[in-house]
């Protein structure tokens, strides 16, 4: 199983329940989380036009829509999610791919791929497409994770999703993204989750793609793990 299977994505993201698994880890943090360094970037650049892809359960694009003013495209390979963002009040929402997106050149002055491009199959595809619906001196923002995101969870759970390394991660994004993109800038995000509840820990390992062993019977709480996460603006 690997983080760009396609079948195993699409089961994976088929309902929002194994999103909420995860999203319960983060809610005790040291350190200023991710999605608020993401939104304050993304209000520094006042896209008009956003075509947000992957967009999960539709809460950037709404805040986006509602707070930012901005004109939200939204476009995700689940029909679930895009129910979800439909009722979240994007009104352009609809089931689609990154690697051949319906739209035609130059259309919006932002794009959002928010924790998305570890799972493209074809990344390059994928960037390009991208490329090609923006606007000249438009941006991509891309977030995604270190390798060694969670490693004190990947170690417990004695398991690393094979050919993760290879993915579109913290390490490897700046080189990727500059075959297609003029400039490349990041941001680096990192956090603690204090976990303090055994059954936020299980609902995580039960949520992910793959196998894993099961959490320790002696595991000692509050259980501390570092979240690594890096914020790219990829300026067309």
């Amino acid at each position: 199983m690997t983080l760009d299977d396609p079948t195993a994505v699409r089961e994976q993201y088929a309902t929002e329940l194994n999103l909420k698994a995860r999203q319960r880890l983060w809610e005790n943090l040291e350190g200023e989380n991710a999605r608020l360094v993401l939104f304050r970037i993304l209000s520094e650049l006042q896209p008009r036009t956003v075509l947000e892809v992957g967009g999960g359960q539709g809460e950037l694009a709404e805040r986006m829509q509602s707070e930012l003013g901005a004109a939200v495209t939204f476009v995700d390979q689940s029909t679930r999610m895009v129910e979800l963002a439909r009722g979240r009040g994007i009104a352009d929402a609809q089931v689609g791919d990154v690697q051949a997106l319906p739209f035609e050149d130059g259309r919006f002055d932002t794009v959002v791929a928010a924790w998305m491009l570890y799972h493209v199959k074809d990344i390059d595809r994928g960037l390009a497409e991208i490329a090609r619906v923006l606007a000249p001196g438009g941006s991509l923002v891309a977030v995604t994770n270190s390798v060694r995101h969670l490693e004190e969870l990947r170690t417990i759970f004695d398991t690393l999703m094979r050919g993760y390394e290879e993915r579109f991660n913290s390490e490897n994004g700046e080189a990727t993204l500059r075959r297609h993109f003029a400039g490349v800038q990041r941001a680096d995000a990192n956090v603690v989750a204090v976990v303090h509840d055994r059954d936020v820990l299980e609902g995580y390992r039960r949520s992910l793609l793959y196998e894993t062993r099961p959490l320790p019977d002696d595991l000692e709480l509050p259980f501390r793990v570092h979240g690594r996460t890096t914020i790219f603006v990829a300026t067309k």
